[in-house]
């Protein structure tokens, strides 16, 4: 018995387990740390940079859209764009045909060479009234004199007769001649009168002349602006659409034919705000916006304006809160964003009506680090810096 117990093997040894358990305990150490570490830059941002973010997805891109219709009738005789085509401010879009408005122009200038000649006409008039006028008062200045004469002639023989030295019948032939002096003074008078009556007729008419021929003038711009308006051009540099006229058809003024869609440089974004988000919002700030369209790309801008009203206020039938029942609903405020010309010269893409994200920076200096990391730490800093201060 004694010699068997000898030769038994030893038990074996147990290794122990606490180096395995600190392992563990360091690794969730470490992993408490980086989230607290994550917590507190996280925090630090939202308070820095996060809380000053204003964003809203009720934004949309905008744009002045030309619908341009026909200012005169007539049939469409061409087309000269295609749908969806790019053109230059000026190049025509649709033509009318001009027949009937040629005619109308050919008939404004004949009107207008009539009052020219009308016009020409009485200033020969005129000149001819001025020596009928002078005439007339050379007539009445010798009636005048032969009336003077024979005045002295009828003085001259009432004293010859009355001492005998002349014939009652002499006498009576002067006072005669006197008579027929002064009515052919009257008749000179009378004349001249006329004369000049009949030259103020004349500048009354040549007044007529002037004011008809300014109406010509003005009927004949109408004529050429007629006919420049059967030509349909683009007020500015864009993208045709929409295009409702058909080669042949008869439109009418105010017709809408066709439509021009500015180009990006055009553009800009409306983006529908809640109320509560307006406290710190100011014209200027700066503004990040993504296009549904194009993912992964981020357009900038800045705050152009605020509407004078929310939305609610310019619709068609604004809410009227102050019967029946009520209930509190957010309001929206439309944000105008200009978007900076570089950027939008590059998006060949930026339509009007696409929906985009707006995210404005209400912070008071704009230009710090926004991102996770740059901004905590500018945050932090400037804490610290604020505390030894």
């Amino acid at each position: 018995m004694t010699a068997l117990s000898e030769t038994r093997p030893a038990p074996p040894q147990v290794t122990p387990a606490a180096p395995r358990r600190s392992r563990k305990g360091a690794i969730r150490f470490g992993i408490l740390a980086l989230l607290g570490a994550g917590a507190a830059l996280g925090g630090a941002w939202q308070w820095q940079v996060g809380r000053f973010l204003e964003s809203t997805d009720n934004a949309y891109l905008q744009g002045d859209i030309a619908v341009l219709g026909a200012r005169v009738d007539g049939h469409v005789a061409a087309i000269r764009v295609a749908d969806n085509q790019a053109v230059r401010q000026g190049d025509p879009l649709v033509e009318l045909d001009g027949a009937t408005w040629r005619a109308a122009l050919a008939q404004a200038e004949a009107s207008l060479a009539e009052a020219r000649a009308a016009i020409g006409t009485l200033r020969e008039q005129m000149a001819a009234q001025e020596a009928q006028v002078a005439v007339a008062e050379a007539q009445a200045a010798q009636a005048r004199a032969e009336q003077e004469r024979a005045a002295a002639d009828a003085r001259r023989y009432e004293t010859l007769s009355g001492q005998g030295f002349s014939s009652r019948q002499a006498y009576e032939h002067a006072i005669a001649d006197q008579r027929k002096a002064a009515a052919s003074l009257a008749a000179a008078l009378a004349q001249a009168t006329a004369a000049r009556q009949q030259r103020v007729v004349l500048e009354a008419q040549s007044l007529q002349a002037e004011a008809k021929r300014a109406q010509a003038e003005a009927a004949l711009t109408r004529a050429r602006v007629d006919l420049e308006n059967t030509v349909i051009r683009a007020p500015f540099d864009g993208i045709v659409g929409n295009r409702a006229a058909q080669l042949g058809q008869y439109v009418r003024p105010g017709q809408q034919l066709i439509a021009v869609s500015p180009p990006p440089q055009r553009q800009w974004v409306v983006a529908n705000f809640k109320e509560t988000q307006l406290h710190r919002m100011r014209q200027g700030q700066p503004v990040t916006v993504t296009v549904d369209a194009l993912p992964g790309l981020a357009l900038h801008g800045r705050v152009e304006s605020l509407s004078p009203a929310t939305g609610a206020l310019f619709s068609l039938l604004p809410p009227e809160n102050a019967t029946g029942n009520f209930t509190k609903i957010v309001q929206r405020v439309p944000v105008r964003v200009a978007l900076d010309a570089e950027a939008a010269a590059r998006l060949a893409l930026l339509r009007p009506g696409l929906s985009v994200e707006a995210e404005v920076d209400t912070r008071d200096d704009p230009g710090a680090p926004r991102g996770l990391l740059s901004g905590a730490l500018h945050g932090l800093l400037g804490a610290a810096a604020a505390a030894v201060r």
